[in-house]
């Protein structure tokens, strides 16, 4: 099951820092529900102070099989957005945003750039009936002891591999 497609928007931003080695950071700023069409980026602001830039036609959909995901960032205390970015030329470009926790995971052990920024309060409620309507944590399985806690029948094994190597 997915929902409908929201469209988005996100607005990117370039902050100047007093680094030698880094002399501006750039940050998503701001997710907007935007039903602009996917176009040309555009400058809103661009002075030394900060500099703004505004990435329309990004789209979001909610999936069910991966309610985990939006339960984790959810429960999290902090629910967000997670945008993922990479840096074309001199901007940094906004390629994909979720509200799934595991998701962005896989987006960061596969090495892109995420950050998040706070999930506005009807966004929350939504994802929170999403959550609540296809979201079953799997039932917690019986545990089986570890073999290297030990027990008769490492004991056993561990005797018949010393007969084996002495010749009994």
């Amino acid at each position: 099951m997915e929902t409908d497609e929201l469209s988005l928007a996100v607005v990117m931003q370039r902050k100047p820092l007093k680094s030698t080695w880094q002399p501006f950071q750039w940050l998503p700023a701001e997710v907007v529900l935007s039903p602009l069409p996917m176009g040309e980026p555009r400058c809103l602001r661009d002075d030394p102070a900060e500099t703004l830039w505004l990435y329309t036609g990004l789209s979001l959909r909610l999936y069910s099989d991966e309610a985990e995901g939006y339960f984790l960032n959810i429960d999290s205390g902090s629910p967000c957005w997670f945008i993922m970015w990479r840096m074309e030329g001199e901007l940094a470009v906004p390629q994909f945003v979720t509200l799934s926790y595991n998701e962005a995971a896989r987006l960061m052990d596969g090495g892109e750039q995420v950050d998040t920024l706070p999930l506005p309060a009807p966004m929350v409620e939504q994802l929170g009936e999403f959550v609540a309507e296809y979201y079953r944590p799997e039932p917690k399985g019986k545990r089986r002891r570890p073999s290297f806690e030990g027990g008769a029948a490492v004991q056993q094994m561990a005797s018949e591999e010393g007969a084996g190597r002495h010749g009994r």
